[in-house]
Order: C-alpha cells, then sequence, then structure tokens
C-alpha cells in the first residue's frame, strides 16, 4: 500500500507547485516582430530562460513600457516580492524558485558562463546598440519605424527618441564618453571587438548543440537574446549581420533555439493564448491605469489650454475667478471613482 502511494503523491505536489507558481508569476516583455518571441534583447535572454527551465509564467508580451509594474520592460512580477526589471535579478529569482538552467554545470563550466555573459556586455553589446540604435539609416528605416508603429498614440511621438538616448547613455557607460565622439574609428573599434566576440563564441560553442552539451544553461540564454535579433531583423546596414550570418553554427544555434522552444514565432503575428496574453489584457493592471490616466489629463489639458491660446476666446482673469471652484466640484468625484 504505502510503497504504491509515494510515487502516486509526487506528481500531485508537483502539480499544485506548478499551479502556485503560475498564480505568482507574471512576466512583462515587448512584444515580437520579425519572426522573433520578442523585439527586445534582455526580454528574449528571460524568455528563452524560462522556456528552458519549464518556469511557469505568465506572459504580457505588450509595446508599452508604461504598462509594466516597474516602468520597464522586462519586467517580473510577483506576489510576495514585488518586481524585477533586470535579466540577471529576474533569472536569480527564477533560480530561487528552483528553475535552474545551471544545476548540472560544474564548477569551471559556471565560471566559463560568468565570463562569457561579462565579454558578451563588454564586446558585444555596444555594438549591437550601435547597429539598432546610432547607425542613422538602421535607426531611421527600422528602430525608430517599429516602435513608432507599434507604441500607441501619444507616447510614439516621444518615447522611441527618448529610448534612443537612454541607450546611447548605455554605451557612454559601457565605453566611455568618448566613445561615439570619435565617428568612423569609433565604430570600427566597435565592431572589431563585437566581430572578435562573436568569433569566441563560435569556436567555444564548436560543433555542439548548446554551450555546454545538450542541455541550454543561463550561457545559451544570454547569447541568443543578444544574437538572434541581429540575426532576424531586416537591416540596411548590415555589416554585423553579415558576420554572425557567416559563422554557421552560431546562427543554427540561433535558429534551433528558435525552431525548439518558440515553434509558433515563425508566423509572425501568431500567439499562444494560453501562455502569453496580448495587450488588449493589460489594461486592468493598476500601474498602467494610474499612468494612462496621467497621460489622458495632461494631454486633454494641453490641448484645451493651445486652444484656449490659439483662438484668443477665454478671458484669463475671468478662468482664474471662476474656473477652479467649478473645475473642482465636477472633477474630484469622478477622479476617486476611477482610483478605486
Amino acid at each position: 500500500g504505502p510503497l504504491i502511494c509515494v510515487p502516486e503523491l509526487l506528481p500531485c505536489e508537483r502539480l499544485f507547485g506548478f499551479v502556485k507558481m503560475a498564480a505568482l508569476l507574471e512576466l512583462f516583455c515587448w512584444k515580437g516582430s520579425w519572426g522573433l518571441p520578442s523585439v527586445d534583447s534582455d526580454s528574449l535572454v528571460v524568455l528563452a530562460y524560462a522556456r528552458f527551465t519549464g518556469a511557469p509564467l505568465k506572459i504580457h508580451k505588450i509595446s508599452n513600457p508604461w504598462r509594466s509594474p516597474t516602468g520597464s520592460l522586462p519586467a517580473l512580477k510577483t506576489k510576495e516580492e514585488g518586481s524585477f526589471s533586470h535579466p540577471s535579478k529576474i533569472i536569480i529569482h527564477l533560480r530561487k524558485q528552483k528553475y535552474n538552467a545551471d544545476y548540472d554545470l560544474s564548477a569551471k563550466e559556471g565560471a566559463d558562463t560568468l565570463a562569457f555573459i561579462s565579454l558578451l556586455e563588454e564586446k558585444l553589446v555596444p555594438a549591437l546598440i550601435y547597429t539598432l540604435w546610432i547607425d542613422s539609416k538602421n535607426y531611421v528605416e527600422v528602430t525608430r519605424r517599429w516602435y513608432a508603429e507599434n507604441i500607441s498614440f501619444p507616447l510614439n511621438f516621444f518615447l522611441p527618441s527618448r529610448m534612443q538616448h537612454q541607450q546611447l547613455e548605455r554605451v557612454r557607460l559601457m565605453r566611455g564618453d568618448g566613445a561615439l565622439e570619435a565617428g568612423e574609428e569609433a565604430e570600427k573599434e566597435l565592431y572589431r571587438d563585437a566581430q572578435e566576440c562573436m568569433n569566441l563564441l563560435s569556436q567555444r560553442l564548436s560543433s555542439n548543440k548548446f554551450f555546454f552539451g545538450d542541455s541550454p544553461s543561463s550561457l545559451d540564454a544570454y547569447v541568443f537574446g543578444h544574437l538572434v535579433p541581429l540575426l532576424k531583423i531586416k537591416l540596411p546596414n548590415s555589416r554585423l549581420q553579415q558576420h554572425l550570418k557567416a559563422l554557421d553554427n552560431l546562427s543554427n544555434f540561433c535558429t534551433n533555439i528558435l525552431s525548439l522552444y518558440f515553434p509558433s514565432e515563425g508566423q509572425e503575428g501568431v500567439s499562444r493564448p494560453a501562455s502569453s496574453s496580448q495587450e488588449g489584457s493589460d489594461f486592468d493592471h493598476e500601474p498602467y491605469k494610474r499612468r494612462k490616466q496621467l497621460l489622458s489629463v495632461l494631454v486633454a489639458v494641453a490641448a484645451m489650454l493651445s486652444y484656449a491660446l490659439l483662438s484668443g476666446i477665454v478671458a484669463i482673469e475671468h478662468v482664474q475667478e471662476e474656473g477652479p471652484a467649478r473645475g473642482a466640484a465636477s472633477i474630484g468625484p469622478a477622479q476617486e471613482e476611477e482610483e478605486d
């Protein structure tokens, strides 16, 4: 009797653990395009890691960082420990929940993982940012266009340029203030470092399916997340892209992970309703509701002020005497209702 019961109970425990986790964790990330599960490298790193470990996340693929609980993407929302918005912090949290892609790695492989991730962040990431956000042709024709078309009005007027500014700051922090002032020389150096990094990754991968054998680790998630956009996004200036495509094993590594772990992304615009929700479902999230209300009020106020000033039909003194009292009476209760 007891001997038969024990193995029967274990799957139930696993099932309850799965349901509990599923209720606790939500991931907010940039939505996909070009056959990618997301257009954003950081989002791709987390999505890949979650797929590798089978972490049961509720995924919201969105195109407005204001809908995220942290105001940036990707973000992991937990019931007990708040929200996290950096890939390394999200991965550490998933590891604590026993979703660990590096469980079987030796001490040396663990050290190699850290070394390659820091190499990637130091040598490859600045060139990727340059390719997508600083190269003027790529930025205007591809990056800015995609974000302007996919971010909702009126945010699409200022968010892409704000994001570009943030990316420029990232490169300055990584490479020093003079990194972008040197023009062509700086560009050559960035590309040279990135190509060297890709060559080293290609040598380390060799003919293996993943970096440490037959199952993927966090290093695979980081490399995939940073290289697959370069492989898939159609860029007018594609120097770095051509170098990646010439490294067959790295290119195949990216396409293999796409087909193994994100099979439905091959058809653009198709998503699995079971595991991910698209934009519409996120309107109910409190941080977004508050930001949306604030933005609506600001836009409405700006429009009314512009109209009043341009037409010259509003007497300023009259508004100052009577406006606030009437406004307070009519707006107050509605705001409280919205907040509740």
